[in-house]
């Protein structure tokens, strides 16, 4: 059962048993959540939401940060008026071995190719 919120600071989350590999693979489905897990990942710490440059509107990145935290792909917490992300790893690796390796690397290899006319 997803986590309640404690208060109205406080996010859901999914328990790391709620998982589901669909759920990951449709949230890393979306380039701006891939950009998001992409930066996450590179950093290895938590990032504000005001850190990510994002070309959609303030809405539509909270809306794909929603679906990365309800999908259990990153951790969201409130500190002070900052709403930090970051990538749950130990619990996707847990679940899933290597596969958020594997999409990350598939991600940079595919960032580097010349894009198709």
């Amino acid at each position: 059962m997803t986590r309640p919120a404690v208060s109205s600071r406080d996010l859901p989350h999914p328990t790391r048993e709620e998982i589901r590999l669909e759920g990951v693979l449709h949230a890393l489905s979306d380039p701006m959540r891939l950009r998001i897990v992409r930066e996450l990942a590179a950093v290895g710490e938590e990032l504000s939401c005001s850190h990510f440059d994002l070309p959609v509107t303030k809405s539509t990145a909270t809306h794909h940060f929603r679906v990365l935290r309800e999908s259990g792909v990153i951790q969201q917490i409130y500190r002070g008026t900052a709403k930090m992300n970051g990538l749950r790893r130990d619990d996707l690796d847990g679940l899933f071995p290597g596969l958020l390796d594997a999409l990350l690397d598939a991600a940079d290899r595919q960032a580097v190719r010349p894009k198709s006319a």
